[in-house]
C-alpha cells in the first residue's frame, strides 16, 4: 500500500489509547483497527477530521506516502 496511516505514532505522542480515540471520534474500535493496520481501501473526510480533531494534529501527521516498489517493477 502507498499511503501508510499513522495513527499508532500520534496515538502514543498524545498519550492516547485506542479506545479513547474510539469513544472521541465516534467509529467502531473494529473500524479504527482497520484503519490502523492499513487494510483501509477509503477514510471519509469527516472521518478524518474528526481523528485529526481528537488527537489535535495535520492530516500529514497521519497520512505518510510511500513509493510502491512493486508497481515500479509492472
Amino acid at each position: 500500500m502507498a499511503i501508510i496511516i499513522n495513527i499508532d505514532i500520534m496515538l502514543a505522542k498524545r498519550k492516547m489509547s485506542v479506545t479513547e480515540l474510539s469513544n472521541r471520534v465516534g467509529i467502531t474500535m473494529a473500524n479504527l483497527s482497520i484503519l490502523k493496520n492499513g487494510k483501509a481501501k477509503a477514510i471519509r473526510l469527516t472521518t478524518l477530521e474528526a481523528i485529526c480533531e481528537a488527537l489535535d494534529c495535520q492530516p500529514g501527521d497521519l497520512l505518510e506516502y510511500q513509493k510502491d516498489e512493486s508497481a515500479e517493477e509492472e
